[in-house]
């Protein structure tokens, strides 16, 4: 079998017909020349797979080959053989895009492994994912029937997005309905799980994941006691799996430590981001701080407008006295990140910058609302490339890498929920003046399927503001999204396949909380 087709250049090709004959076996194709004039004409007339290249030739060199083989063909792998130990030459070398290099003499099995990696590499690698996806399965699958803890689901949860991120890369393997398949299921019970389990953990500190809550006291305020300057980001409605495909531009900058907690119910701006500043349940914020909570409704420009108000109370209630005052921004628009940016060192010596970043949120009601965004982002792992994108040219990733400069600083990033692709209606019944919100509501007379939806009678049960003796909330589990019987055909299709937050999904609930310490 033919594994690959390769030009070997070597002024001395002779002494290396060992080799050749090996690689032969082997079941690669080997066409040699000379030098680097035959090499070139041979490119221009075939298709090689690697080229196996000598840096000291007679006539041009291998580093002038080299430069012309790119302007032949820049995405041919060119493999740099010489005897030449010294590091300038490694260097300029690889400033010139070499895709690896070997030291004379050479022997067979080191050749063997170059081409292995390069001709045989994408397929051995497709090899041992099968074997490992197979593996992850049917553990996975096996824990969803023994029923797993909440920690255990952390490890479920990273081990699916991590297989999402991972079969990108092999789409040949056709292995995304499975795991589709495996998702939908994991959803399931981990719905079943939070309904059976969330109304003990807000009344116990034993035995239950990080909360909401607790994400400051566990993050920010170590930081604190220990002298550093911390800018804390809160990046509105994060996915687990988005901060994986953010972070790779983060690790030659930062030391990356992290963990994972649990959002409060409803996965929602208004309860969740407030919990976290307040370190309350939104029931405890109402009660305490009645004049930082209103009933206006439940968009974010009212029920988040005292966010660093209930910040400033948790530090004071801690004890935890800063040098200069609290600094509380929230990014907006590409503007106001852009002047983020530019005036960052202006703020690298206050003791604590809050940041509340809202472009991922933005993205994801975009997609809801626009086709171009949903032909562009299809699906989960168009998606997850959508926000690599947008990261890696933000202002904000910009900002981060010019705090990577600051010893005395420390970064905090985390989220208030994260969002779930919604593709399953549920019908609601009820008072038509409820809240809009398609993941969960409160309003009068509310019903659904509780297969598809948790029903609160008694907000108190929950930690949840209690808005009216005839006032209850339905939380939707899973994929579920909410819709009237009026008109039901019509929302059903316009809400579809579109990324929402507030309900009960490991997307929404199981986030994580990282902290950037800087290399430099």
């Amino acid at each position: 079998m033919n594994k690959g087709k390769l030009l070997w250049v070597d002024d001395e090709i002779e002494l290396l017909r060992s080799h050749i004959l090996f690689l032969n076996e082997k079941g690669y194709a080997v066409d040699t020349a000379t030098n680097g004039e035959d090499a070139l004409e041979m490119i221009s007339e075939n298709q090689y797979d690697l080229i196996l290249l000598d840096e000291m030739m007679t006539g041009m060199g291998g580093l002038e080959t080299l430069s012309k083989i790119k302007e032949i063909n820049p995405n041919i792998p060119v493999v740099m053989i010489t005897k030449n130990e010294e590091e300038a030459l490694m260097e300029e070398a690889i400033g010139s895009k070499i895709s690896d290099y070997l030291l004379k003499p050479v022997k067979p099995n080191q050749i063997l492994l170059v081409c292995k990696k390069f001709l045989e590499g994408k397929n051995i690698s497709a090899q041992y994912v099968s074997k490992d996806y197979l593996q992850d399965f049917n553990y996975i699958s096996r824990r969803l029937m023994e029923g797993p803890e909440w920690d255990e689901w952390i490890e479920i949860y990273l081990k699916l997005i991590n297989w999402e991120i991972e079969l990108q890369e092999h789409p040949e393997l056709e292995l995304q309905t499975t795991l589709d398949d495996l998702m939908r299921e994991a959803r399931r019970e981990f719905s079943k799980y939070i309904e059976r389990n969330y109304k003990s953990w807000i009344n116990s500190t034993e035995d239950r994941p990080l909360l909401s809550t607790e994400v400051v006291q566990e993050s920010v305020i170590p930081l604190l006691k220990e002298g550093y300057n911390v800018f804390f980001f809160i990046l509105d409605c994060m996915r687990y799996d988005q901060w994986l495909v953010m972070e790779d531009a983060l690790r030659p900058h930062f030391n990356i430590k992290k963990f994972s907690y649990y959002s409060i119910l409803p996965t929602s701006t208004p309860y969740s981001r407030n919990a976290i500043f307040s370190g309350m349940f939104p029931s405890e914020i109402e009660r305490y701080y009645p004049e930082l909570w209103t009933h206006a409704n439940d968009d974010e420009t009212s029920h988040n407008r005292y966010e660093k108000e209930l910040l400033e109370k948790l530090l004071e209630r801690k004890r935890v006295y800063l040098k200069n005052d609290l600094k509380y921004i929230k990014l907006i628009d590409p503007e106001y990140g852009k002047n983020f940016e530019q005036n960052i060192l202006s703020l690298i010596d206050h003791n604590l910058v809050a940041v509340v970043v809202n472009y991922l949120d933005m993205i994801a009601h975009s997609r809801s609302d626009s086709t171009i965004l949903k032909e562009i982002a299809p699906n989960e792992q168009a998606y997850l490339s959508l926000t690599k994108s947008w990261f890696n040219h933000s202002s904000l990733l910009k900002a981060l890498r010019t705090l990577s400069s600051s010893k005395k600083t420390r970064i905090v990033i985390t989220t208030d929920h994260g969002s779930v692709r919604c593709l399953h209606g549920a019908k609601v019944l009820g008072d038509r003046e409820a809240l809009p919100n398609l993941r969960y509501k409160f309003g009068r007379n509310l019903k659904a399927d509780e297969k598809q939806a948790i029903y609160i009678r008694n907000a108190e049960d929950y930690k949840l503001p209690k808005r009216g003796i005839a006032i209850s909330y339905i939380i939707a589990k899973e994929d579920f999204y909410f819709v009237y019987p009026t008109d039901y055909s019509k929302y059903l299709n316009l809400y579809r396949d579109t990324f929402q937050h507030g309900g009960i999904s490991m997307e929404e609930m199981i986030l994580p909380v990282i902290t950037l310490e800087p290399k430099s």
